[in-house]
C-alpha cells in the first residue's frame, strides 16, 4: 500500500450564525474575503505551501458554493491521481445515517478515507480562519517532542483567553493541563484548533469515544489523551492569525489588508494564497474616478468615489457613487450618487440610486444584537434596495425590497429587514 507520511482533514462544515446574512445561503469558509478570496482559499494554500498533498475537506451547511469552490483542487496543485483534495459531506451508512455532531464526530465518520492512506500523522484544521502556517514546521516540532498530540497555540491577551481553549504547560512545551473556555483563566497561551495527531493515537481515541454525543476535540479528545498518559505538546505560533466568526473581526480583518504597511500580506512572493481565479476582464477605472487605499477585484468597474475599502470581482460603482470604509463583494451595483459608509455588501446586489447606507446613532439592533454591531450596515447577498432609501447603524437587509418597505424612506439603526426568509 502506498502511503502518506501526513494528512490534512480540513472542518468546514460551518454554519457561521455571528456573520448573520453573510452566511444564510452559504457556509462560512466559501464567505469572501479580501476582494478575490474565499475564506478556505487559505488554510488550503497553507497545505500546498507546506508539502501537505492530501486534504479530505469535510462539509455540510449550505455546501453547494463551497464544492464549487474547491472542484478538483487545480488553483491549489491538489488535483493529483493519489491524494489530492477530496470533498467529505455526511452519507447514509449500511447502520445508521447522521450529520456531524461535533469536530471530532466528523473526523469519526471519515475514518475509512484516512486509513486509506495509512498516514503516519494526521493534521486537523480548521475552515474558518485567516493565517499563513508552515505546516511541516509544526510537524517537526511534533517529532522531536515525540508527541502523540501536538497543539497549535499563540499567546492572546489574558482578558481575552476565556473565549478559546486555554493550555498550561511545564515551560517546555508539553501540556499538564487545559481549560476549555475558562471563566478564570490561568494562562493565556490559546489553542488555535490545529491539531497533528500520531495516527494510532487519534484512531484509537476516536474509537473509545465513538458513542459520546456531539464528540468534540477539546471538550473529549484532548481530556481523553491526557488521562491516558499521551505525550501531549503545544507548538507556540507567533504570527498572524484571526478568526473572522463576527461582523466586526470580519470587517476589521479586511480593513488591515489595505494599511501602509499590512500586517497581513497578500503579496509575500514565497508564500503565496492560491484561490479558484474565473476568466474575467480586467478593473476599468474612469477618468473621473477616486481611489484612495483599496483592494480592486478583476472585472470591476469604478466610476465613482471609494476610499478605505475592498471592492470584489465583477463589481460597478457608477458615477457619483461614494463608497467609504466598506467591504463590497462580486457582482454587486453601487448606483449613482449613493453614498456607503461602514457597510458590508454581500454578492450580486443593488444599491438603489441615491441611497445613504450607514447614517445615524449607533443604536443597537433590536433582533439579533449580538451580531448586527460594530456601527455596520450589513447587506445580503441578492438584496436591491430601491432608490432614495436612508439606512442606519447595526441593520440588517436581505431580499428583494421595494420602496414600501421603508416608512418615510428611512430604515432607522438597529432595524431588520428581511424579504427573503433567511434570518431568525
Amino acid at each position: 500500500m502506498i502511503k502518506k507520511e501526513m494528512i490534512a482533514m480540513l472542518l468546514a462544515g460551518g454554519q457561521g450564525s455571528r456573520l448573520g446574512v453573510l452566511t444564510s445561503k452559504v457556509a462560512k469558509p466559501a464567505v469572501e474575503f479580501g476582494a478575490k478570496y474565499r475564506i478556505i482559499d487559505f488554510p488550503l494554500s497553507n497545505c500546498i505551501n507546506s508539502g501537505v498533498d492530501t486534504v479530505g475537506v469535510l462539509t455540510q451547511y449550505q455546501p453547494l458554493r463551497l464544492n464549487s469552490h474547491i472542484g478538483i483542487g487545480i488553483p491549489w496543485d491538489l488535483d493529483r491521481n493519489f491524494g489530492g483534495v477530496t470533498v467529505l459531506p455526511p452519507y447514509e451508512k449500511m447502520a445508521n445515517s447522521e450529520w456531524y455532531t461535533g469536530t471530532a464526530n466528523a473526523i469519526l465518520q471519515n475514518l475509512a478515507y484516512m486509513e486509506s492512506y495509512n498516514p503516519d500523522y494526521v493534521l486537523i484544521l480548521s475552515g474558518d480562519h485567516i493565517y499563513k502556517m508552515d505546516y511541516e514546521v509544526m510537524l517537526n516540532f511534533h517529532k522531536a517532542n515525540k508527541a502523540d498530540l501536538t497543539v497549535a497555540c499563540m499567546p492572546v491577551p489574558l482578558e481575552e483567553a476565556s473565549r478559546f481553549g486555554v493550555m498550561i504547560t511545564d515551560g517546555n512545551g508539553r501540556i499538564t493541563e487545559f481549560e476549555e473556555k475558562p471563566a478564570h483563566p490561568r494562562s493565556n497561551l490559546a489553542s488555535m484548533g490545529i491539531y497533528i495527531f500520531s495516527w494510532p493515537v487519534l484512531r484509537d481515541s476516536l474509537m473509545a469515544l465513538k458513542d459520546q454525543e456531539n464528540l468534540d476535540f477539546g471538550m473529549h479528545i484532548l481530556p481523553y489523551c491526557r488521562d491516558k498518559g499521551k505525550n501531549l505538546c503545544a507548538f507556540e505560533f507567533t504570527g498572524y492569525w484571526k478568526d473572522v466568526g463576527t461582523l466586526g473581526s470580519y470587517w476589521e480583518a479586511n480593513m488591515e489588508l489595505i494599511d501602509i504597511v499590512p500586517v497581513f500580506n497578500l503579496y509575500e512572493e514565497f508564500w503565496k494564497i492560491y484561490t479558484k481565479n474565473d476568466m474575467i476582464p480586467p478593473q476599468y477605472i474612469s477618468a473621473d474616478a477616486k481611489i484612495y487605499r483599496c483592494l480592486v477585484g478583476d472585472g470591476t468597474e469604478v466610476c465613482g468615489d471609494i476610499s478605505n475599502s475592498i471592492i470584489g470581482c465583477g463589481v460597478t460603482i457608477e458615477e457619483g457613487a461614494v463608497v467609504r470604509d466598506s467591504i463590497i463583494m462580486q457582482g454587486t451595483v453601487i448606483k449613482s450618487g449613493a453614498v456607503l459608509d461602514r457597510a458590508i455588501v454581500a454578492e450580486n446586489s443593488v444599491i438603489g440610486e441615491r441611497c445613504v447606507l450607514g447614517i445615524g446613532d449607533n443604536i443597537p439592533n433590536k433582533a439579533r444584537p449580538d451580531v448586527y454591531s460594530f456601527g455596520l450596515a450589513v447587506v445580503g447577498e441578492n438584496t436591491q434596495i430601491p432608490s432614495d432609501v436612508r439606512i442606519g447603524k447595526n441593520t440588517a437587509i436581505t431580499g428583494i425590497t421595494v420602496p414600501e418597505d421603508y416608512p418615510g424612506g428611512l430604515l432607522d439603526s438597529g432595524e431588520t429587514l428581511d424579504k427573503a426568509g433567511v434570518l431568525v
